[in-house]
């Protein structure tokens, strides 16, 4: 497993960006780019259970490690989640299983908002996210600055 690195400057206040990142209507507009009809089914709070779905309603099952709001969220992924039922113990699950997800925001001198994401990842899935999280990140940067 290796960790990986995304940043991008938005001009934009950083309680803005966060809504962005975690609202319920507007987290399904940026993470589309990794799956379409991607939601979550979480509170955002620390220590709470967070479900990430596609539009199949499957994906991963993961907590809240930590959220500082307007800050920074730490999101552990703990398994796969596929018609109603959490695995934690397959063996794809064992490849990247306790792997996390930060996601820092800090506003810079001339007022802008820096984002940053650092993702555990596993080498076979490391060039689609390379693929993906700029993408995203452009998305969220979109959305926050209309």
């Amino acid at each position: 497993m290796e960790r990986i690195y995304f940043k991008i400057e938005i001009d934009a206040p950083k309680e803005k960006v966060w809504k962005i990142l975690l609202g319920e209507t507007t987290y399904p507009l940026w993470t589309a780019v990794f799956a379409e009809g991607s939601r979550v089914v979480t509170d955002w709070k620390k220590g709470s259970k967070a479900l990430f779905l596609g539009a199949k309603d499957e994906g991963m099952v993961s907590k809240i490690a930590d959220h500082i709001p307007n800050e920074f969220i730490s999101i552990q992924h703990l398994g796969f989640y596929k018609d109603g039922v959490e695995d934690y113990d397959s063996e794809e699950v064992k490849k990247w299983g306790n792997a996390f997800e930060n996601y820092k925001i800090s506003t810079k001198e001339d007022g802008k908002s820096l984002l940053s994401i650092e993702m555990d990842i596993a080498d076979e899935y490391k060039s689609d996210f390379e693929e993906m999280w700029p993408k995203a990140l452009e998305k969220v940067k979109e959305l926050a600055e209309s």
